[in-house]
């Protein structure tokens, strides 16, 4: 007689389920609606798809690295401030006649020294991460306003190679350049958290910090490191950000890290850390930036897109703790 699956392995399944599912079903649910809608099915065409894959980018770079920061315990809410900081370091120095290298580098670099900065504040003074980075989002946008001598920095013109990064059509793979950087980094992330030691640490630092601390885990270092990759990602998605606008905005990328959050508690990660997918996020943004697109060709304003948005941060929540009260 055969025997009954255990409890632990049906919850166990029961909640994979439901993380697959919920990112999956959403997106789904997003086509099917705006593609009905549209007229001719156009919101389904490739043309249009490939748009949306290179919208996805923004949100979708920097949830990338808000996935460590969350499985690892932590949260970053001066995402939007860090971005529109690189980009604005970007375009000042570009402005300034230096080459484009220098210029992605230190944007890059921006973003990389301001998880630096929080990861500072949340180890050494001990501060939790929700306030330390409330803290930064306001400092961080400030600093991008007395970069930038609070105007937007605008150049004569745009280097071709950062403009035809994020351009989908023309590129011999139709996907735009930017697209298929995310996605490098997306593989990259995702061999790190599921391959290494590094990634290991991770889980075990969001699941229980002190149970890693014992286990030899050292916390403060894990965490710095944690938000310097988180940092560096939200510095690129500042390089392209720069490179769709083709200006250094200082009051761009507001309420983004509401986006960047919710990409990633849709695509199966949680508030409460330990949890945690790079292809679940990366479903996440695409979700959210179909979501978007599909307003803006149904022709509603953006307050019924920021509505919507809300509303699914809600949900996603929500799931995320049904999906922790479930049984073992």
């Amino acid at each position: 007689m055969t025997s009954s699956p255990q409890p632990q392995l049906v919850g166990r399944r029961a909640r994979l389920d439901l993380k697959w599912i919920t990112p999956v079903l959403g997106l789904l649910i997003v086509f099917v609606l705006f593609g009905l809608k549209s007229e001719d099915f156009s919101f389904l065409g490739s043309v249009n798809l490939r748009f949306v894959a290179a919208q996805s980018v923004l949100v979708g770079v920097c949830a990338i690295g808000m996935t460590f920061i969350m499985i690892g315990g932590g949260i970053d809410l001066s995402v939007g401030s860090v971005m529109a900081l690189a980009c604005v370091t970007v375009a000042v120095l570009l402005r300034a006649g230096h080459s484009v290298p220098l210029a992605i580098g230190a944007g890059v670099g921006a973003g990389a020294f301001c998880g630096l900065v929080n990861a500072a504040l949340i180890t050494g003074l001990r501060i939790v991460p929700f306030v330390a980075t409330l803290g930064t989002l306001s400092a961080g946008r400030g600093v991008a306003r007395l970069l930038a001598d609070n105007q937007i920095v605008r150049l004569q013109a745009q280097p071709d190679a950062l403009a035809a990064c994020v351009q989908p059509l023309g590129s011999p793979t139709g996907l735009a350049p930017s697209v298929w950087i995310m996605l490098a980094a997306a593989l990259m992330a995702g061999v790190v958290l599921n391959r290494t030691a590094f990634g290991r640490r991770t889980f075990a630092l969001g699941s229980n910090e002190q149970a890693a601390r014992f286990s030899g885990v050292r916390v403060n270092l894990q965490k710095f490191w944690l938000y310097t990759i988180g940092g560096a990602l939200t510095g690129l998605a500042g390089v392209f950000l720069f490179a769709n606008t083709s200006e250094g905005d200082p009051t761009s990328a507001v309420g983004i890290e509401l986006q960047v959050i919710a990409a990633v508690v849709i695509g199966g990660g949680s508030l409460m850390g330990g949890q945690g997918s790079v292809l679940g996020t990366l479903v996440g943004a695409f979700m959210l930036a179909a979501l978007v697109n599909g307003c803006t060709l149904a022709g509603w304003p953006n307050y019924v897109q920021e509505i919507i948005i809300g509303a699914i941060i809600v949900i996603a929540v929500a799931l995320d703790y049904f999906r922790r009260r479930a049984p073992a």
